[in-house]
Parts: structure tokens; C-alpha cells; sequence
């Protein structure tokens, strides 16, 4: 464990060594901070990301500075980042000072221009943004929201938004996500146990129904119906 510590030098599979060492910890540190990290960094993920890759950074590159103090600096700063989320939770002021509520930046059909000052965003970022939800009318919008992780929420007015099966007054059918059988020429076992069907029936239906072997299927899946749909190399 001596490439843990400070050196004058250390050789190729020391360095190698301290590498892997800093990935997996870094893994774990990430799965112990949870999915919210690896998400649109907020103020406290967007804090700890920067901290965290410039304390692992530096042993990973001077010999002369040892892993251990990192790696402990790294474990109490995950410690204070679960903290932090947990008080954000219980206490809404903490909350607040984090992850400010969201501003409007549009209001039925009209730009809020303080507000855009305050989110520090420029017209053209917003409009950049409009187009990417499909919006080419400020005035159809009914609201926009500058959310706390950077992204933009747009609301149209009723009179120009896609019209349901509700509006239309059409039967809907439940939700139903479709079971991925198959994936890369290989069965996923996993999903096949949540579905009535068996594995011979699957091959079966390959070799029958599409007259294609396992290996030539990139992605099979099957349907609320049972029905099985098969995408090829």
C-alpha cells in the first residue's frame, strides 16, 4: 500500500495503482451521494463536483502528495453533501438558499425582463431554448420557468396546445411500456420472467414468424398484445 503515501518517485504500476484506486472510490462516492449527482448539477451537486475532482486530481499527478489525506477529505465531504441534502429536505429555508424557487421569465406572452436579468440569461438563450421545445410565438406562451438546475419549463396557452383523447373524447387505452426481450443477440432473462411468455415461444417466434437466429436480433420487444416486434442488425 506504499503508493497510498508521499514519494520522492513512484514507478509505472504505482501510478497505475493509485489510478484505479481513485476510480472506484470515486464510483463509490458518487453512488453514496446518489442518482440527484450525476443528474443537471444544482448549486450543492455542482459544488461538490468541482471540489471533489480537484482534491482526487492532484495525488493522481505529484508523487509527492499521498492518496490517504485525499481519500479521507473526499469520505467527509460525501458525509457534509448527504447532510446538506437531508437538510434540504426537513428545512425549506436551507432549501431555498440551495436551490432557489424558480423564476418566471415569460408571463402570458410577455418577457419578464427583470427576471432575465436576475437568471443572468441573455433574449437569444431564451428564445435558443424556445425553439428546442418546438415554440416559434413568444405569445403563445403562458408561462416559462427558469428552474433552479438551469433548464427552462414552457407552458402554452390552452388554445395552442396538442389536444388529448380527453378533448377528444376517445377510449384510452392503459399505459403500457413494452418488455425488451432481447438486446444485442442476447435474452434478457430478467424481463422475460416478467411476461407469460417462455423462451421456447420466444425462439420459436424467431425462427417461424422473422426466420432470424438470436445473434442476428439487435432489439426484440413485445407488447401490451404480445405481440413481438424484432429490429435486425
Amino acid at each position: 500500500m506504499d503508493f497510498l503515501h508521499s514519494q520522492e518517485s513512484l514507478t509505472a504500476f504505482q501510478w497505475i495503482l493509485r489510478a484505479i484506486v481513485a476510480f472506484f472510490f470515486l464510483l463509490f462516492a458518487t453512488k453514496v451521494m446518489g442518482q440527484r449527482s450525476i443528474s443537471q448539477l444544482r448549486l450543492l451537486d455542482f459544488a461538490m463536483a468541482i471540489t471533489l475532482g480537484n482534491i482526487i486530481a492532484h495525488p493522481l499527478s505529484d508523487e509527492g502528495l499521498g492518496m490517504k489525506g485525499s481519500m479521507i477529505t473526499m469520505a467527509v465531504l460525501v458525509f457534509l453533501y448527504l447532510i446538506g441534502v437531508y437538510l434540504s429536505l426537513k428545512w425549506i429555508s436551507f432549501r431555498h438558499f440551495i436551490d432557489a424557487p424558480p423564476i418566471a421569465l415569460i408571463k402570458n406572452g410577455e418577457i419578464i425582463n427583470n427576471n432575465l436579468r436576475k437568471a443572468r440569461i441573455s433574449v437569444d438563450f431564451l428564445l435558443s431554448e424556445l425553439r428546442k421545445e418546438k415554440i416559434e410565438e413568444i405569445q403563445n406562451v403562458a408561462l416559462a420557468l427558469w428552474e433552479p438546475d438551469g433548464s427552462i419549463s414552457c407552458f402554452l396557452n390552452t388554445q395552442y396546445q396538442a389536444p388529448t383523447r380527453a378533448d377528444l373524447k376517445l377510449q384510452p387505452e392503459p399505459f403500457f411500456l413494452p418488455k425488451i426481450l432481447i438486446k444485442e443477440g442476447k435474452i434478457d432473462y430478467h424481463e422475460l420472467d416478467q411476461t407469460t411468455i417462455t423462451e421456447d415461444w420466444l425462439t420459436d417466434q424467431l425462427t417461424s414468424t422473422y426466420q432470424v437466429d438470436l445473434k442476428d436480433v439487435l432489439l426484440a420487444t413485445i407488447d401490451q398484445h404480445n405481440k413481438l416486434h424484432v429490429f435486425l442488425y
